[in-house]
């Protein structure tokens, strides 16, 4: 091991010129992330970028020990990310593997990007939802999806610098720019027998997007013209990598695409994550469609014309599992983690899955969280049934989820806490698959311990935002008594 890159999460408390700054690095089975600057091992350095690149240009020549090997690179648009993409090609290189490079592009374009190119791996740079100082590796193997558990474990093993072995400089791998992989990713979309371009065109949308000035301001309008949207309103879409507000989406976030929405009469706005993994959905009056239902909506359209399993994570609303059991499928929870879906999409032959913050993975085009398939998916719903977006959200069940954050004492065994409360539930129905979840009859409670601070996070569903906070208060209540008792 690294002496720089240890398991989990690192703070780093400096005091520079007067101010505090937080230095983080996250190391992680599927990548690293954390903040730009500080020494080796305090922030993302270059110096880690190059060892957590090596080890996994170490991993893929140990699988491919035959012919050479490729891998896809692409990265959104943070100011840091031309930095850490140059560290990452030239590693590579340096090992003798060829890097065809996507440059501006969204995770689920790299992803198809491996696929297409038939490449042994991928790396998308990208720190997803986190602020603009942040920056990450994703890692990808050669199917185009996040690494296994299994094969994050085999990587660990060459973390160490000192083992890493480079090639003759005549042996170097080639570096290949390809800047059409975005156009094959929107033909694939328009390929799909569940896409209808040809209604959305007749329906004469109008969208609001907002592409937190991030290669969604590029990607999601030129889907949007592809699909034959009438016209289309752009809001932050020039890939400065400068975030103009928190660039999640979550709804506190979106209130100038609400806004806009309302003042331009548009029939939706459209917010995406930085590396368009994830999307969000504004109504025409203004309210949030629910990021929660956004894989929902997508998945009654899919249902509705070829029936079959569902996955979402068990921090997923409820209303998945309502409308799949509403077409007679069948509705499987899975841990939490994109891998961890796929994975249990494959092992359920799911026709659809995902997250419940907007992530929605269609195996009919790719196993991987895709905002763009989203958008398609989701525009072909309104226009078939012919509804407004507030119209469609109300034929669905409607759930609130609240989310929380319950800190611990350094010394608590949150698993302890975990076998405490499923001892208090006994009697209701239980899933131990990843942390505690408690099933009621239209209500349930989640309790994850997290892998990198001492904290358990708690999400509680039930039929309004009201019951579900009492829920929560109820169920942190039954926690401090539980603390006591430890």
């Amino acid at each position: 091991m690294s002496p720089h890159i240890g398991d989990g999460l690192h703070f780093i408390l400096l005091v520079l010129s007067g101010k505090i700054f937080f230095m983080t690095l996250i190391q992680s089975i599927s990548g690293i992330r954390g903040t730009i600057g500080g020494r080796p091992g305090e922030g993302l350095s270059p110096v880690d970028v190059m060892t957590f690149a090596g080890a996994y240009g170490m991993w893929l020549r140990a699988n491919h020990q035959n012919g050479r090997i490729k891998v896809v690179t692409g990265r959104d648009a943070r100011t840091s990310g031309p930095v850490v993409s140059h560290v990452v090609v030239s590693t590579l290189q340096a090992m003798g593997i060829d890097v065809i490079d996507a440059g501006l592009s969204t995770t689920p374009t790299v992803e198809m990007g491996v696929i297409h190119h038939r490449a042994q791996g991928g790396v998308v740079i990208t720190a997803s939802h986190n602020p603009k100082n942040w920056n990450a590796l994703k890692l990808l193997n050669g199917e185009g999806e996040f690494m296994t558990h299994a094969q994050g474990g085999e990587m660990q093993a060459f973390m160490d610098s000192s083992a890493f072995a480079f090639v003759s400089s005549d042996k170097y791998g080639k570096y290949i720019v390809d800047d059409t992989l975005l156009e094959m990713h929107i033909e694939k979309i328009l390929g799909l027998h569940l896409v209808d371009a040809e209604a959305i065109r007749r329906s004469g949308f109008k969208a609001v997007v907002d592409g937190i000035n991030s290669v969604g301001g590029i990607a999601v309008p030129r889907l949007l013209e592809a699909l034959g949207v009438r016209s289309v309103v752009k809001l932050h879409c020039e890939p400065t990598g400068v975030f103009l507000h928190n660039p999640e989406p979550l709804p506190e976030n979106l209130l100038q695409l609400s806004s806009e929405v309302i003042k331009t009469k548009a029939h939706l706005g459209i917010a995406v994550d930085p590396d368009v993994d994830r999307l969000a959905i504004v109504s025409e009056d203004g309210e949030m469609f629910g990021e929660e239902y956004t894989l929902v909506a997508a998945a009654d359209y899919v249902l509705s014309r070829t029936p079959g399993n569902t996955v979402s994570n068990l921090s997923s609303s409820q209303a998945l599992a309502d409308v799949t059991r509403k077409h007679g499928c069948d509705h499987y929870f899975s841990a939490v983690g994109e891998a961890n879906v796929v994975a249990a999409m494959k092992k359920h032959n799911a026709v659809i899955g995902g997250e419940g913050n907007g992530g929605v993975i269609y195996p009919e085009l790719h196993y991987g969280r895709d905002a763009l398939v989203g958008i398609a998916l989701f525009l072909t719903n309104l226009a078939i049934n012919n509804m407004s977006c507030s119209q469609l959200k109300r034929s669905y069940p409607q759930y609130h989820i609240s989310k929380n954050k319950i800190e611990l004492p350094a010394d608590i065994n949150t698993g302890r806490v975990l076998d405490r409360m499923a001892e208090k539930y006994v009697r209701y129905s239980t899933d131990r698959t990843d942390g505690l979840k408690i099933f009621f009859d239209k209500e349930w409670f989640h309790l994850r311990s997290s892998n990198t601070e001492p904290v358990i996070r708690l999400y509680a569903e039930s039929g309004s935002a009201l019951q579900a906070d009492h829920l929560a208060r109820k169920v942190m209540g039954d926690i401090s008594e539980v603390l006591k008792e430890l």
